[in-house]
């Protein structure tokens, strides 16, 4: 069977065509790829699949005359002949000849159907396998040549695990009745940035924040939902509502006087302006205490 196939603008070019949704003209091109040398085609579905096109495409383009199709589901380009011509040398007859008796061929080349030809309503697709015929005559395709479709994406978040962490770890918060979409969205987006170990980080934060748990002045307590946005992550995993006193979560950073230091700029630094001559020795006080505070 020969690998290319022809088009003739005198079809793709006319208005009736170019009135078609551009997946009907889609699946047109990919069937016309899926036939044999005379124009005939049993790969309907996995044409379909290609060219994105729905049932309706297929019923379009059968009710335009662009295809016929036969009751076991087979179909043929109309205008095949007018397009695609192969020297008897690189033709290879159709295995459908049953059908092909069915048609004649016009004078422009044109294929039309005798009344008890074909059928011209997509009530159904072809049996079996994608790329196979209805019939047990055509269904003896080689298995190489059966287009393998691609599974469709597989979710790998494991939204319930982030669920269970909170439920294990945050004991004084509000529970989770419903792991809705919003929420499964909101879960995704944060593992773009942090880790399942920084979900925990959070809900162990969380939970020994008296602040987040209702010791504020409004006697608000922090949910599920607030303490997975991405601006509240980050301040709980950064230790912004740790109680007074409490070492877990402060980095360095958050430190009076920490950023000065480390770049070196004595002369404009917290540290010179507040300890004077003796910055190097307070220094030195002042970074034993940061440690302390940061371990």
């Amino acid at each position: 069977m020969a690998e290319r196939r022809m088009f003739t603008k005198k079809v793709t070019d006319d208005d009736n065509f170019m009135a078609l949704s551009s997946s009907a003209q889609a699946l047109y091109l990919h069937l016309s790829m899926c036939a044999d040398d005379d124009g005939f085609c049993n790969q309907v579905s996995i044409s379909m699949f290609k060219a994105h096109a729905s049932i309706q495409d297929l019923q379009a383009l059968l009710e335009k005359r662009y295809i016929y199709q036969f009751d076991n589901g087979v179909i043929v380009i109309k205008h095949w002949r007018m397009a695609n011509a192969l020297r008897k040398d690189r033709y290879t007859p159709t295995a459908f000849q049953e059908e092909l008796a069915h048609l004649d061929v016009k004078d422009n080349g044109a294929y039309t159907w005798l009344p008890s030809g074909c059928q011209v309503v997509a009530e159904r697709l072809p049996q079996g396998r994608l790329g196979e015929g209805s019939l047990d005559k055509y269904s003896e395709v080689e298995e190489e040549d059966i287009f393998d479709v691609p599974p469709p994406p597989v979710e790998t978040t494991d939204y319930q695990q982030v669920v269970d962490m909170y439920h294990s770890i945050c004991k004084s918060f509000p529970k989770i009745r419903s792991l809705s979409q919003a929420r499964k969205k909101a879960i995704k987006a944060r593992l773009n940035t942090y880790t399942l170990e920084d979900f925990k980080t959070v809900f162990e934060n969380a939970e020994a924040s008296s602040f987040l748990k209702g010791s504020n002045d409004r006697n608000w307590t922090a949910t599920f939902d607030w303490l997975i946005k991405d601006s509240n992550m980050a301040k709980v995993l950064e230790g912004n509502y740790a109680d007074k006193g409490r070492k877990t979560g402060v980095r360095k950073e958050k430190v009076p006087g920490w950023m000065e230091y480390k770049q070196g700029s004595a002369e404009q630094s917290a540290f010179s302006r507040i300890l004077g001559d003796d910055f190097k020795a307070q220094a030195e006080l002042a970074m034993k205490r940061i440690q302390e505070v940061t371990e």
